[in-house]
C-alpha cells in the first residue's frame, strides 16, 4: 500500500506511513511533450491568421469556469475584448465651465458623450468627449442597459446559483468602469472609473469626490470607487502582489481613501498609471476582475491541458486508505456535484481519502474529523479541480488545495493567490480562493495533497 505526494519527497508525520514506499510525481508519468501541445490559447486552435485581434480577457474571481447557472449573453464569468469592426473610443474635447444645471443638461443632451461635474446647485462643469478613431471602448457594470458590454453582479462566496447573489443589495455601480484599448500595437489597455449611460453621459453629483486639477481640468471618483492592483513580475510563477490603488474618472492613480466611499480622496501617485498589465486585478466593490492579456493567455494552461492533468491523476488510481476504493476526480462538466468516487481531504494534514464515516464522533463539531492515517483532527472536505485556467500562474500539476474550500490547482498558483489581499466590504482585505471566493483559512491558506497508491 503506497502513498504518493504530488509535490514533495517528504511523507506526512503519521505513524502509519514510515514503512510505506512513496510514489513520486514522476511515477504519474505526466507527459510534458503531450501536455505541451495543449499549452496554447483557444484562439490558436482555429485559424490564427483569421482570428480577430484580442486585446485581453476579464475573468470574474469566485467562479470556476462559468456562472452557477451557466453563462448567458453579456452576463458570464469571462469576457473577451476583441478589436471592434469600427472604433468606438472617445477622448475629452470641449470644457464648459460655470454652467447652470439647465445649460449643463442642454449640453449633455447632445448626441455625444460628456461628463458632468456638479459643484453646487448653481454650478456644473461639463466636459464633452469626441470620437477617437484610434481606440475601442468597453464598459463594465451592473446595469443591463445596452452601453454595458460586460454585466457584473455581486460575487457571493461559494454561491451555487444565481439566486444566491440576487438577495444581496448590490454595491457595484450600474456603470462601474470603462476600458479603453488602443487599436494599434501594442494594443495598450487603460482603465477609467465610471461608464457612460444610455444618454452617453456620466454624472458626478454634489456628494461625489471631485476637484479641479493643476492644469485646469476636472476629475473625480465614483461613490464606492474602482480599485486596481498590478502584480509585480507580471502574472507568472514569480509574481508578487502589488499595491492597491484607486483609479479616477479621468484615469489618474491615487492611494486608497480611508473607506471606500469617503469624501476625501487619497494622494495622487505620480509614477503609476492606469495601464492594465497581465494579471492586473480590478475591484468594483462587490466583484473583483482579473485582466489577462492575449499574450499572457497564450502562455496559460487551457481547459484541455487541465483535463489531461485530471486524466493523468485518475490513471494513477489513487485509493482510499479506509475503503480501499479507487478515487477519481469527476469530469469538469460535473464540477459542482459530489461524485461517489470523489477524493476528500483532511485539511490539517493533507491525507486524501474517499468519503467515509471513520472518526466521525458525535461529541465533535460536525465539520471536524480525525484522520485515520495520522490522527490529526480538522475539517474534512471534498476536493474540486480548479477549472478556470485563467487563474493559473503556471502549468504545474494539481498538487495543492486551497483551505477550507478544497479547490485543487498547482502549488505555485495556490502560493500566489494565498498572498493576494482582496478587497472585502468597505475597508477590509483578505486572501480568497479565486475559484469560489471563500476566505482562506489555516497557516498558509492551502495544503499539499498526499494520495495513497493502488494495492497492486
Amino acid at each position: 500500500m503506497g502513498f504518493f505526494s504530488l509535490s514533495s519527497n517528504k511523507l506526512g508525520t503519521g505513524n502509519n506511513e514510515k514503512s510505506v514506499p512513496q510514489i513520486l510525481i514522476r511515477d504519474l508519468k505526466f507527459e510534458k511533450k503531450s501536455l505541451a501541445k495543449l499549452m496554447f490559447s483557444p484562439d490558436q486552435e482555429n485559424h490564427p491568421s483569421k482570428a480577430p485581434v484580442k486585446y485581453g480577457e476579464l475573468i470574474v474571481l469566485g467562479y470556476n469556469g462559468s456562472l452557477p447557472n451557466g453563462d448567458r449573453g453579456r452576463r458570464k464569468s469571462r469576457f473577451a475584448l476583441f478589436k471592434r469592426p469600427k472604433a468606438n473610443g472617445v477622448k475629452p474635447s470641449t470644457v464648459h465651465i460655470a454652467c447652470t444645471p439647465q445649460a449643463a443638461k442642454a449640453i449633455s443632451n447632445k448626441d455625444q458623450h460628456s461628463i458632468s461635474y456638479t459643484l453646487s446647485r448653481a454650478q456644473t462643469v461639463v466636459v464633452e468627449y469626441t470620437h477617437d478613431s484610434n481606440t475601442d471602448m468597453f464598459q463594465i457594470g451592473r446595469s443591463t442597459e445596452s452601453p454595458i458590454d460586460f454585466v457584473v453582479t455581486d460575487t457571493v462566496p461559494g454561491s451555487q446559483s444565481n439566486s444566491d447573489t440576487q438577495s444581496v443589495q448590490s454595491t457595484i455601480s450600474r456603470f462601474a468602469c470603462r476600458i479603453i484599448c488602443e487599436r494599434n500595437p501594442p494594443f495598450t489597455a487603460r482603465i477609467y472609473a465610471a461608464g457612460f449611460d444610455s444618454s452617453k453621459n456620466i454624472f458626478l453629483g454634489e456628494k461625489a469626490a471631485k476637484w479641479k486639477t493643476s492644469d485646469g481640468q476636472m476629475d473625480g471618483l465614483t461613490t464606492n470607487g474602482v480599485l486596481v492592483m498590478h502584480p509585480r513580475n507580471g502574472f507568472t510563477e514569480d509574481s508578487k502582489p502589488g499595491v492597491w490603488r484607486e483609479i479616477s474618472v479621468c484615469g489618474n492613480v491615487f492611494s486608497l481613501r480611508e473607506t471606500r466611499s469617503a469624501q476625501q480622496r487619497g494622494k495622487m501617485v505620480e509614477n503609476e498609471t492606469n495601464q492594465l498589465q497581465d494579471g492586473s486585478l480590478i475591484d468594483l466593490c462587490g466583484a473583483t476582475l482579473l485582466w489577462r492579456t492575449a499574450e499572457g493567455l497564450s502562455r496559460t494552461p487551457t481547459v484541455k491541458h487541465l483535463e489531461a492533468l485530471r486524466q493523468e491523476i485518475n490513471a494513477a488510481r489513487p485509493q482510499c486508505p479506509v475503503g480501499f476504493n479507487t478515487l477519481a476526480f469527476p469530469s469538469m462538466k460535473r464540477k459542482d456535484v459530489v461524485d461517489e468516487k470523489q477524493p476528500w481531504v483532511y485539511l490539517n494534514c493533507g491525507h486524501v481519502h474517499g468519503y467515509h464515516n471513520w472518526g466521525n464522533k458525535e461529541e465533535r463539531d460536525g465539520k471536524d474529523r480525525e484522520c485515520p492515517m495520522c490522527r490529526s483532527v480538522g475539517p474534512y472536505v471534498p476536493l474540486w479541480l480548479g477549472c478556470e485556467a485563467g487563474f493559473y500562474v503556471d502549468a504545474g500539476p494539481p498538487t495543492h488545495a486551497f483551505s477550507p474550500c478544497g479547490h485543487v490547482c498547482s502549488e505555485k498558483t495556490t502560493a500566489y493567490w494565498s498572498q493576494i489581499p482582496l478587497p472585502h466590504g468597505t475597508h477590509t482585505f483578505h486572501a480568497a480562493c479565486p475559484f469560489c471566493a471563500h476566505q482562506l483559512a489555516g497557516e498558509q491558506g492551502y495544503i499539499r495533497l498526499i494520495f495513497q497508491g493502488p494495492l497492486d
